[in-house]
């Protein structure tokens, strides 16, 4: 189970894993806590970051037998500011910035940056579909791997991906053992046609659920823009990538004439039907399908089976749904704080690899306590009203779900 933060009003609210402390604890995967090495000069100036839940129970009439309970705790948003020059910006202060949480304004606070928090990387590599024909401008990733992570703490994974993710390397702080692992995907050139994206990026996810809360979390991926293959559903999909604090950064790559054309249609169900009467059933001979809808606008309303329907938050995951239909790797890094560039050459992928290299550790890290709690979707917007001559990176949502009430709720263990 994920660790988040939460705030429970007969439900519970699953957000992103807040616990970012420097105190010294024990290491069960071995990122041992310490001091950044050749760290950035300059990260943004932050307050150190330890939630701590706050309960309260109201009575109710014996009538009523429920109990009124609410934990609450922050929601971490994780924030890149640069100038019209492309340079980042070190100086601004938590009032500089107005976030809202489905349009209602929360109070923002500054935490103590992550830049010198040990990290935890997965390289997810397509190597079948699209991909094997663009192995050789991989060559660049293995090389760049100790410019990528850092002088910090970190482990690395490799995990390669055609019709099926498979993992190349465990997580291991060897650079040169990781770097094998992908020359080693490179020289293989085995893939089948297969492209399944989001499979593969939810077989990351669960790798790095497994790391220890207060190691940093981020994937790279390297695949075509559309899926083709996945079992993962998108509701489940969007629901993996938003119920995490990891940053997923992409280089990205067209993926043909006919999968442009097609789209990520199996991934949306609209060329292989669900399940029968099914809520992401497309069979024209089922009596509750509405043909007339989007597969977008269908797949929110499998959604809205799990939690009731806001505007804003309905609006945002349809345009979720219809990005990861166009483009995954550009959608994704959007979505969770990100960056995404196209794949080019060698030297441009070799270029684009030291821009996240300097992005990775050099955020402002904001947090706020929700306001407006609901299960579903929460669409989050974060801009700098008084600095138009500044562009800030963020992520542009979080997942909240409803769990029934249990006769003595505990504190999450997210």
């Amino acid at each position: 189970m994920r660790r988040h933060a939460t705030l429970a009003l007969t439900c519970i609210l699953w957000a992103i894993p807040a616990t970012l402390s420097h105190a010294q604890m024990p290491d069960p995967n071995g990122l041992a806590q310490g001091p950044a090495q050749n760290e950035p000069a300059q990260t943004p100036a932050a307050t150190d970051l330890a939630p701590t839940p706050v309960t309260d129970a109201v009575s109710t009439p014996a009538a009523q037998i429920s109990t009124l309970t609410t934990r609450s705790t922050l929601v971490l948003v994780p924030a890149l500011v640069r100038n019209k020059a492309h340079a980042l910006v070190f100086t601004l202060k938590a009032d500089d910035f107005a976030l809202t949480d489905d349009g209602v304004p929360q109070k923002l606070t500054l935490e103590q940056d992550t830049g010198g928090e040990p990290l935890a990387l997965v390289v997810d590599i397509e190597g079948g579909g699209a991909g094997a024909d663009e192995l050789g401008k991989y060559r660049a990733l293995a090389p760049m791997l100790g410019t990528v992570v850092g002088g910090v703490p970190h482990k690395i994974a490799v995990v390669g991906f055609d019709s099926s993710p498979v993992l190349v390397q465990d997580f291991t702080p060897d650079n040169d053992l990781a770097a094998h692992a992908i020359q080693s995907l490179i020289a293989d050139n085995n893939g089948d046609n297969g492209a399944a994206i989001l499979d593969s990026l939810g077989f990351s996810l669960d790798l790095l659920l497994k790391q220890p809360s207060e190691v940093r979390r981020a994937i790279l991926l390297v695949s075509e823009t559309n899926d083709h293959g996945s079992k993962l559903r998108l509701d489940e999909a969007l629901r993996e990538i938003s119920d995490t604090n990891t940053a997923i950064y992409s280089i990205g790559f067209s993926s043909g004439m006919n999968e442009l054309k097609n789209g990520s249609a199996n991934a949306l169900g609209s060329s292989t039907p669900g399940p029968a009467h099914g809520c992401m059933s497309r069979d024209p001979n089922d009596p509750n399908v509405n043909l007339k809808e989007s597969p977008a606008e269908q797949a929110y309303g499998c959604l809205e089976l799990l939690a009731p329907p806001l505007a804003l938050a309905k609006a945002a995951v349809i345009a979720i749904f219809e990005g990861l239909q166009k483009n995954i790797p550009e959608t994704v890094a959007h979505l969770t704080g990100g960056e995404y560039f196209k794949l080019g050459s060698e030297k441009n992928l070799e270029h684009d690899l030291a821009i996240i290299s300097n992005h990775i550790p050099n955020r402002y890290i904001l947090s706020f306590q929700p306001q407006s709690p609901h299960p579903g979707l929460h669409a989050i917007t974060l801009r700098l009203p008084n600095y138009a001559n500044l562009a800030v990176t963020a992520r542009g949502s979080y997942w909240a779900d409803s769990e029934a009430p249990a006769a003595n709720p505990s504190p999450a263990s997210r």
